[in-house]
């Protein structure tokens, strides 16, 4: 499969699980979004969690691309920039995908290869927040601490703020968890001469692959819509027409 067919059947899968959520997707609404058949989709996959969990890779391979481009950023304008990132949630955002991750999170449990590629995400996150502490420590702008307890704590405050603020509609769990983040980084983390930063000079950069790409439009209700549900099931193609362009 080509990077460009690749892209867009991530970007599809992006934009139909935003706008349906886990619950309601299926291997034809995705390929509604693309200028393929949903027999293409499953001559590149064998299922839609198949597909789900080739999608979290996508997002993870983006991470580590966005986290290398605040190489060289001092060390407090880089821990500044990911505290905003996890908590400065804004609403022209939109809530689809964060919904739609918490979704996926919550069958990690009873699938293991969800489970598999959200460890892998989450190990990311860590090794990100570590790696800023160790380097601040490194340099003087940190006091000495240990960066693995450290980044443990900020991660877990980090990660339940932003599922209670999802799942139970309120926004303030964001704000104070980064309250509380910032008491934390400033009088246990932040070496005497260095002060965290009001306003970043830096900021997490946006993944530029699904920058304009909106939540997308929920089916009415009331719409007469049957469709298989493909999620776990193996699907084969019986003719090469099926996939023909998809290379």
């Amino acid at each position: 499969m080509t990077d460009d067919a690749r892209d867009a059947i991530m970007r599809a899968t992006y934009e139909a699980l935003c706008a349906e959520g886990y619950s309601d997707l299926t291997a034809q609404r995705i390929a509604d979004r693309t200028e393929k058949s949903k027999a293409a989709l499953f001559y590149h996959y064998d299922s839609v969690d198949g597909l789900l969990a080739s999608f979290i890779e996508y997002l993870l391979t983006g991470y580590e691309r966005r986290v290398e481009a605040l190489d060289g950023v001092p060390p407090e304008e880089r821990l500044a920039a990911y505290v905003e990132w996890w908590v400065d949630i804004s609403p022209d955002e939109g809530t689809g995908h964060h919904t739609a991750m918490l979704e996926l999170r919550a069958q990690a449990p009873y699938n293991e290869l969800f489970q598999e590629r959200l460890r892998e995400s989450d190990e990311a996150l860590r090794d990100t927040l570590v790696d800023i502490l160790t380097d601040g420590v490194e340099s003087g702008a940190f006091s000495e601490h240990d960066p693995e307890t450290a980044a443990d704590f900020l991660l877990g405050a980090f990660v339940g703020a932003r599922i209670r603020h999802f799942t139970l509609g309120r926004a303030a769990y964001s704000e104070r968890a980064y309250e509380a983040a910032r008491a934390y980084i400033e009088t246990e983390i932040l070496a005497p001469e260095t002060t965290y930063p009001d306003e970043p000079a830096v900021t997490f950069p946006p993944d530029e692959r699904f920058t304009d790409a909106a939540d997308g439009d929920v089916s009415e209700d009331g719409e007469d819509v049957t469709e298989s549900d493909d999620r776990r099931e193996t699907a084969t193609v019986d003719s090469a027409d099926d996939h023909e362009g998809t290379e």
